[in-house]
């Protein structure tokens, strides 16, 4: 059924069209309603058309190179899904399902063809909104990356975290180890010197005591304080991983560029050579 023009004014990226272009498009796209747990398309479909999340719950999966199903993040009120295959007249790479009733709006390349031809400024302001979102995604990549790890970590970190981390960094110092020997030792020869008086004489039964509580209770805290080591370094492998994807992203982005200009010096030589193959007819056909 035709969608109402009003319905795809709450779609993000149709929300800088006006109202004719609005109104041209709704004629050319339609209303699908998908039943739960419904497929709307499979991996390796023909991208003929793509959708608009409007109500409901989709569920978008893919295959990784281990041949595993990997669920893909839900497409919220008015995002696209499957656009790229359908732009790009390429097979589905994801799968997509309705975990619940779905209603979604359905277009394809033509809806977009007519409404271009007809409204070419639409094409431009759908490229904008799609432009803004990219910039968006650039912005949280870039910030995401530049964060440091313990600083996330620190602006998460509660009371007990802190003394198990002040714990833990003492514990293990040879200060702590120096102290404890002193200790010991000014215990021991305090009890061996008061003899029958003492009161914990040989074999110090009091002072195990004392230290098994104190094996008991630091033991857990060293552990609290590894547990946030070990989340730090978890961070920090996804911020480097973000980061190496952002390279690679730029790397490509700088390969396709020398290959462009390549490209174009090529074509500069060809046209030069025509030309000067061109002012002088015989130069070519000379013995060298």
């Amino acid at each position: 059924m035709p969608c109402p023009s009003h319905e795809l004014r709450h779609i993000p990226l149709f929300a800088l069209l006006d109202d004719d272009e609005l109104a041209l498009l709704s004629e050319q796209v339609e209303l699908r309603t998908f039943a739960a747990r419904q497929p709307i398309y499979k991996r390796g479909d023909p991208g003929e058309r793509a959708y608009l999340l409007l109500s409901g719950e989709i569920r978008l999966t893919t295959i990784d190179e281990d041949q595993q199903e990997v669920e893909l993040p839900a497409p919220d009120h008015g995002d696209p899904f499957g656009f790229a295959s359908m732009l790009d007249q390429t097979a589905h790479q994801t799968a997509a399902m309705a975990v619940e009733e779905s209603v979604c709006l359905e277009i394809d390349r033509n809806d977009i063809t007519t409404l271009i031809q007809a409204k070419p400024m639409a094409g431009l302001d759908m490229m904008t909104v799609l432009a803004r979102q990219n910039h968006a995604f650039q912005d949280t990549i870039r910030l995401r990356a530049g964060r440091n790890p313990n600083v996330l970590i620190d602006e998460e970190e509660t009371f007990g975290e802190r003394i198990a981390d002040l714990v833990a960094s003492f514990g293990g110092s040879w200060t702590f180890i120096i102290l404890f020997a002193i200790v010991l030792s000014v215990y021991v020869l305090i009890n061996n010197t008061l003899g029958g008086k003492s009161w914990d004489p040989y074999p110090y039964i009091l002072l195990n005591l004392f230290l098994s509580m104190l094996a008991a209770i630091q033991a857990p805290v060293i552990m609290m304080s590894q547990n946030r080591q070990d989340k730090k370094d978890r961070l920090r492998s996804e911020l480097d991983f973000d980061v190496n994807v952002r390279a690679e992203s730029e790397i490509q982005a700088i390969a396709r560029k020398l290959n462009l200009i390549e490209n174009k010096l090529d074509d500069h030589d060809a046209l030069l050579r025509s030309r000067v193959e061109a002012l002088n007819p015989g130069e070519s056909s000379r013995p060298s």
